[in-house]
């Protein structure tokens, strides 16, 4: 399976059925830090609610459609980082994430994103990168703006997350701004 090491501590791993049981647990010992940005959060209450999702994800991966990973800090899983689609037409894919709330704060996500922009825009030759962030999702936001994206506008009640509506913030960044940022 795909590996993409970052530093001495952290890498990225494309999600395989073997991951399931520390998945699962990193989102049970998460659900109240994820509750709030993630719909999926609360109905991922056993094993085989991960294992569909990995098994979803490897499919994606098969097709050359998606691509999910997880990140690992010190050998522990720490939450997960992907493409949700890809739309190879138009050379663009769509960022999502999200991390344990022990893995929080010390600079993961940041690290895990710009290696899959890396990936996006080297290796798969992609022109447009899109994430999304609640509004509210501060931290979200802030991983984005770090990472040289641009904010291009709000989508009006994008998500149901329980049982309230969030709007999106909507960020992108084009391959050009990427290699702009790397030199």
């Amino acid at each position: 399976m795909f590996t993409f090491e970052i530093d001495d501590h952290v890498y990225l791993k494309v999600l395989d059925l073997q991951d399931a049981p520390a998945i699962f647990a990193l989102i049970q010992n998460s659900k109240a830090h994820l509750r709030p940005w993630m719909p999926w959060a609360e109905s991922t209450n056993k094993l085989e609610d991960t294992e569909a999702f990995i098994r979803s994800s490897m499919q994606d991966f098969g097709a050359n459609s998606g691509l999910h990973a997880g990140i690992w800090h010190r050998g522990q899983a720490a939450g997960v980082i992907g493409f949700h689609q890809f739309d190879w037409k138009n050379k663009s894919a769509t960022i999502g994430y999200w991390l344990g709330e022990a893995f929080c704060g010390k600079g993961l996500m940041t690290k895990a994103a710009h290696a899959l922009l890396k990936l996006a825009f080297d290796y798969y030759h992609l022109e447009r990168v899109e994430l999304r962030a609640a509004t509210e999702n501060k931290a979200s936001q802030a991983v984005a703006e770090r990472l040289g994206f641009t904010k291009e506008g709000v989508i009006r009640h994008a998500e149901i997350v329980g049982d309230s509506h969030h709007d999106h913030v909507v960020y992108g960044l084009l391959k050009k701004e990427w290699q702009a940022n790397a030199e």
